[in-house]
């Protein structure tokens, strides 16, 4: 397995050009803040951006975990890849990495400023700094299970390489340790946004209960209606379902879990 790294301060941009770099040597495996990620998958790990404290978050970068160094061990055995792209603030931090993970040393050391520009790296620590924002190289939907009850923003990125076009999506997270402040939502919210929803279903006659559950993976909701006599009241469910995952998700960022329906009565 050939290692690469890519090696730069922190804030200056590495998650977001990570991508790039891997098409550029044709790597589909990256190891990037505790992640292994693979053709825009993440395959195991977890994610040091969710680590409380700063100190917290580099630990869990450099896998002094055991447990958490022996499931990325595992599964890089399993892929085995030809080449694998680490992500890290210096080489030392690399090796660090390297040595967790039982990988060789790096046979190519790439440094942020080979491939950024000075204004690119500028801005990138002015997102850091200003406004605490951290870039995952992975879809949203990759990543909403490490990050519930976060909000996550969609970056999308377009790369063209000798005719070669790659379009893809990253993300962008705030993580706990790097907070302005924190952000609460109440279940009255969630609520308000799930009868939204049914008041736009002209087979939904009425909302009679609501129920929020918020856990640490997320919210599940459950939801009693009455329902119009005479329609498919399975369509029904799973349109107002559908409906209020997006609703939800969208519009409030978090990780919906389920929506239970129950229509307790018919409308006739």
């Amino acid at each position: 397995m050939e290692v690469y790294a890519l090696v730069g301060p922190s804030g200056t941009g590495k998650s977001h050009k990570a991508m790039q770099v891997a098409l550029e040597y044709g790597i589909d495996t990256v190891i990037d803040d505790g992640l292994l990620i693979k053709d825009g998958k993440k395959l195991a790990g977890f994610s040091a951006k969710r680590e409380l404290t700063s100190m917290q978050a580099v630990r869990r970068a450099i896998f002094t975990d055991k447990q958490h160094a022996a499931i990325v061990k595992a599964e890089l055995e399993r892929i085995n890849p030809e080449k694998i792209l680490i992500l890290g603030t210096s080489v030392k931090m690399v090796e660090k990495i390297t040595k967790a993970l039982s990988l060789s040393e790096p046979a190519k050391v790439i440094n942020i400023e080979d491939i950024s520009t000075e204004l690119e790296i500028i801005k990138a620590k002015k997102m850091r700094k200003e406004y605490g924002k951290h870039v995952i190289p992975l879809p949203t939907i990759e990543i909403k299970k490490d990050f519930p009850n976060y909000f996550i923003d969609p970056l999308q990125y377009f790369f063209k390489k000798k005719g070669m076009h790659k379009i893809g999506e990253k993300s962008i997270v705030r993580p706990r340790f790097n907070m302005l402040g924190k952000l609460l939502i109440s279940e009255n919210v969630i609520e308000q946004f799930t009868k939204a929803v049914a008041e736009k279903i002209p087979q939904i006659k009425q909302v009679y209960k609501v129920n929020i559950n918020m856990t640490d993976e997320g919210v599940a909701i459950g939801v009693e209606i009455k329902a119009l006599y005479g329609v498919n009241l399975r369509q029904v469910a799973e349109e107002f379902q559908k409906a209020t995952i997006e609703l939800v998700e969208h519009l409030a960022g978090l990780n919906v879990l389920h929506v239970n329906v129950r229509i307790k009565s018919l409308h006739v």
